[in-house]
């Protein structure tokens, strides 16, 4: 089994040249979820949106086939949360459509097998440390979501082809911040990979996505804490040449930085400091709706459901509409968003995305959850080590 078909492959590869059809979409398809992790505010900001029945999906599939969509991730919430989940899936796949799930953890064996049974071979699933207690503080103080998550990897791990593909979506805030190498040891011990955002903040009155308006002092960076977050990413980037399963490409790994301590972001750079929406990519509501991103929507609703989409979207009538909005945003560092345009606009982030997967792609390790957590336990006893210590 290919990461692509060759179809996807002439579609990403169209994308990414001519800019003129998304590479890639996300789908919330629900805005419910079993956390309340302190980094998203999904369940707030799209708690207002129905959920598309499955005919609905089917239509908007096809829609997005028609404007040459390459790849949808099915985010929510927590998708595995809707039991017609596996029929989602066969109605982006039966349209020759890329399907990435996300999930927390939640995700049950016979669904996980049904997803794959109807085409979906790539996976991501929120991990932001190696420590229990920490994790079950991160995702809200839910007690053993660690140990799901790790439960839910191990099925992948047996359920999917073993050259299928896994990231670890882990999210960079005070509370991690050691953990994260761990993270990245543990992904690539088992065949996975990993993928780092940092913490985006909002407020209550306006709650956008990701976006959290928890206890700032929490999640966010202090100035003294920004050197030790440079040496992170540093060390990150040597990792990721040293052969370890890093997806981010430095010119990523920079503006992470930059995003931090508070800087104007770079990625934007050669297209007028404006994202890529709706080009090489936009969101999708649970109810249908086009958005711009996770973070905004359009005050004019394109249900992408709708018999009119593909034209509208041809039309550029989608584009004026997104335009004034993306161009007024300060830019945002949500992973897939950046890391899109950066393969688009930079060769050498493109030659990173090649390496990864056409050279010596990583390959599932067929482990036990009891196996996976007790890598876990012996990677973090090393990293607190005397020994260790004493050696950085």
């Amino acid at each position: 089994m290919q990461y692509f078909t060759w179809q996807q492959k002439r579609r990403l590869a169209s994308s990414l040249l001519l800019k003129t059809s998304p590479a890639y979409v996300q789908y919330y398809i629900t805005a419910r979820c079993n956390l309340a992790c302190e980094q998203c505010n999904i369940i707030y900001a799209d708690a207002a949106a129905g959920e598309m029945d499955i005919d609905q999906i089917r239509k908007m599939a096809d829609n997005m086939a028609a404007i040459g969509v390459c790849i949808v991730l099915l985010i929510g919430g927590e998708p595995f949360v809707r039991r017609d989940l596996p029929d989602i899936v066969e109605a982006f796949t039966r349209v020759g459509i890329h399907v990435r799930l996300q999930t927390n953890g939640l995700a049950r064996r016979q669904d996980i097998e049904a997803c794959v049974r109807n085409g979906a071979h790539d996976i991501s699933i929120s991990l932001d440390s190696l420590r229990p207690p920490l994790q079950d503080t991160i995702n809200g103080g839910f007690q053993k979501s660690w140990d799901r998550a790790i439960e839910a990897i191990a099925i992948v791990n047996d359920v999917f082809p073993t050259n299928g593909t896994a990231f670890f979506g882990t999210v960079l805030m005070p509370r991690n911040l050691d953990d994260i190498p761990g993270v990245i040891q543990f992904a690539t011990e088992i065949g996975w990979g990993v993928s780092l955002v940092p913490v985006h903040t909002s407020s209550p009155e306006q709650p956008r996505g990701f976006r959290t308006f928890d206890d700032p002092t929490v999640v966010t960076f202090r100035p003294d804490q920004y050197p030790a977050v440079r040496r992170l990413l540093d060390d990150v980037k040597g990792l990721r040449r040293g052969g370890y399963n890093v997806y981010d490409s430095d010119e990523y790994l920079d503006d992470v930085y930059r995003f931090v301590t508070k800087q104007p972001l770079r990625w934007r750079r050669r297209n007028d400091d404006t994202c890529d929406s709706p080009n090489l990519y936009f969101a999708v509501a649970p109810n249908g709706n086009l958005k711009v991103c996770c973070d905004y929507e359009l005050p004019t609703a394109y249900p992408t459901f709708h018999p009119d989409f593909p034209r509208w979207y041809a039309s550029r009538a989608i584009h004026q509409a997104v335009y004034p909005i993306a161009k007024a945003c300060d830019g945002c560092m949500y992973g897939s968003y950046p890391e899109i345009t950066v393969s688009a606009r930079f060769l050498k982030a493109i030659v990173t995305r090649f390496m990864y997967f056409n050279v010596a792609p990583p390959t599932l390790k067929k482990l036990t959850a009891t196996e996976l957590k007790e890598l876990a336990r012996d990677i973090v006893r090393r990293s607190t080590s005397p020994a260790t210590h004493a050696a950085r």
